[in-house]
């Protein structure tokens, strides 16, 4: 990708708003680089009159003093420079950085279903990385060696005009291979970063699936393929370095034969008496000051290019419109004492990326406050879907979905999402304590209703005889657990934020027979004065709900209780036969 300097242009946003900050670092910046270009002056006046055999001593440490004074000078502005701008390069990326991520986390569905959430962790880590690198420093670097480089050049001119044409022509034979070596440089180091980038995120693939690789045996093979990797990102980064130090030996060789040029025609100029021996110390100094400014300009330019490519991708990350958003003015719904009533009409859905399959296909119905509704049928019947749908991941491309009687649309996000609480099939569980995880439902949880909650949840038991209970640390997503606990976890997690509207899909999937009939009565529990919808693979599961909705391909072919369909021998009955041996008498008892 070309990128161009005018790409940096997307931070002034950001950095706007320590514009005071910016005035100090470019005041700092500028008599940093005043200072330098005083020097010479200052070595002038030592060596033609501080180093005359006739001058007093205490006119040579007037001169000696005045060469300090400017040296300190340089240091306290430097240091001040360095400061200012390094503060505002880590100010500028922390804002960046929580900005773009704060986005992110506000998209919807759709978007993570074209970008990788390791290409998002990539441009948060290593985009806002080269960013701060520019904005804390190379930026900085580049500013104030443009002023010493114009600087000396404007010196130069004034002082010896005819060894500054001479000086121009020796820069430009330095300055164009110099460009060219540093474009390959720039290029070595792009591919290295990607060899790296690769290498990282292979071992994390490979790191977050550790059991099915051991269970494989398969640990050799990913070390070798790592191995693997590693050496190609060190071949690339060989040829970097290999490029890199033809370039900086080319730099050094070149700046000391102009150097040695110039100081070679000044010596001759002294000789004939025609310049002062202070003279040609500081045109020597000049044109040392005028190729080194040269040389870090080149390598700063390719860093700035290099972070406009950065920021051009954080910008794309930034500028992303979610497809599902709060409106502008949402409608305020009172909450529901006794549950929430949910109407679905004639809605149609598909997935952004299959556009031609049809997940909800004229799904209506209605749901009453308080109810328990089980939602069963044939894996992509469009359970899951719907339930997608009800917290707004997605938008049905038609008809609408009502929630105690305004459409889910009108309603505020947040508002719509703290109403209903979700068990999944598969619970998350985040690297913190137990109390932690289950008070993610409700932040402002007290100790107290954390614990009522894991003991309804019947977690309280195994919480107890962790190492340090509640305050135990759960490790990367909760490894420390098994399979039932995490679900507990989970459940405990969606009681303690106490919705009025209940989703769990398979909430009890994970869990051995006896935690099974605890969980599902505390779930009983739970679900009372709340509407709630369970999917349900295991039909043994939905034999106490209000109502049973059978989908498939989208449709809701059927409904009524257990007894009902069991009697209307269609889809129910044939998913029912499969786990249940029916008597006549149409009450049924698990085979």
């Amino acid at each position: 990708m070309k990128s161009s300097p005018k790409s940096l242009s997307g931070l002034i946003p950001f950095i706007r708003p320590y514009r005071w900050q910016v005035a100090c670092a470019g005041l700092f910046l500028v008599l940093a680089a005043a200072t330098t270009l005083a020097f010479p002056w200052a070595l002038r006046t030592l060596i033609d009159q501080g180093l005359d055999t006739h001058a007093q001593t205490d006119v040579l440490a007037s001169k000696f003093v005045e060469l300090f004074l400017v040296a300190a000078a340089l240091a306290v502005f430097s240091a001040a420079r360095f400061y200012t701008v390094s503060w505002l390069g880590e100010k500028i990326t922390n804002d960046v950085k929580n900005k773009v991520y704060a986005h992110v986390l506000q998209q919807s569905p759709t978007f993570f279903e074209t970008t990788q959430a390791g290409e998002v962790l990539s441009r948060l880590t290593s985009d806002t990385t080269l960013v701060q690198t520019v904005v804390g420093s190379s930026l900085s670097m580049g500013l104030r060696n443009l002023v010493m480089g114009v600087g000396a050049m404007g010196m130069l001119v004034w002082t010896n005009p005819w060894l500054m044409l001479q000086v121009i022509g020796v820069l430009a034979v330095v300055v164009f291979p110099s460009v060219y070596l540093g474009r390959r440089v720039r290029r070595l180091s792009r591919a290295s970063q990607d060899r790296v980038a690769d290498s990282s995120a292979m071992a994390g693939e490979v790191l977050n699936a550790i059991s099915v690789v051991q269970s494989y045996t398969a640990e050799g093979r990913e070390a070798q393929r790592f191995s693997t990797s590693t050496a190609q990102a060190l071949a690339t980064a060989l040829r970097r370095i290999r490029a890199r130090s033809v370039l900086v030996g080319f730099i050094i060789m070149t700046s000391s034969a102009a150097l040695l040029w110039g100081l070679y025609l000044g010596t001759l100029s002294v000789r004939a008496g025609t310049t002062t021996a202070g003279e040609l110390g500081q045109t020597v100094v000049y044109v040392i000051l005028l190729a080194s400014a040269f040389a870090v300009l080149g390598e700063v330019y390719g860093d700035v290019l290099r972070a406009a490519g950065a920021t051009e991708r954080l910008m794309e990350l930034l500028h992303t419109r979610s497809d599902v958003r709060s409106p502008e003015q949402p409608v305020h719904v009172p909450w529901p004492a006794q549950g929430s009533s949910l109407v679905l009409r004639a809605v149609n859905f598909n997935y952004p990326s299959r556009p031609l399959q049809m997940a909800l296909n004229g799904l209506s119905g209605d749901v009453q406050p308080g109810q328990t509704i089980a939602i069963v049928g044939p894996s992509g019947a469009g359970k899951t879907t719907l339930f997608s749908l009800l917290m707004r991941f997605y938008a049905p491309q038609q008809g609408e979905v009502l929630l105690d009687g305004v459409a889910i649309e009108q309603m505020d996000l947040t508002d719509l999402r703290q109403r209903i609480g979700v068990v999944p099939q598969e619970p998350v569980v985040f690297s913190g304590t137990v109390m932690e995880n289950i008070r993610y439902g409700k932040p402002d949880a007290t100790d107290a209703q954390v614990h009522a909650a894991a003991e309804a949840a019947f977690a309280q038991e195994f919480i107890a005889e962790l190492p340090q209970g509640f305050d135990t640390y759960l490790g990367d997503r909760g490894v420390r657990l098994s399979g039932g606990q995490r679900q507990r976890i989970a459940i405990a997690r969606a009681i303690l934020k106490n919705p009025p509207l209940l989703l769990l899909d398979e909430a009890t999937s994970a869990l051995d027979a006896n935690s099974e009939r605890m969980v599902q009565a505390a779930l009983e529990k739970a679900m009372q004065g709340r509407t709630t919808l369970v999917i349900a693979h295991r039909l043994a599961t939905v034999q106490r709900a209000d109502c049973i909705w059978v989908l498939d391909h989208g449709r809701l072919v059927e409904q009524g209780t257990h007894a009902e369909l069991i009697a209307r021998q269609g889809l129910y009955a044939s998913l029912a036969a499969l786990q249940f041996a029916a008597p006549a008498d149409g009450s049924p008892h698990q085979a």
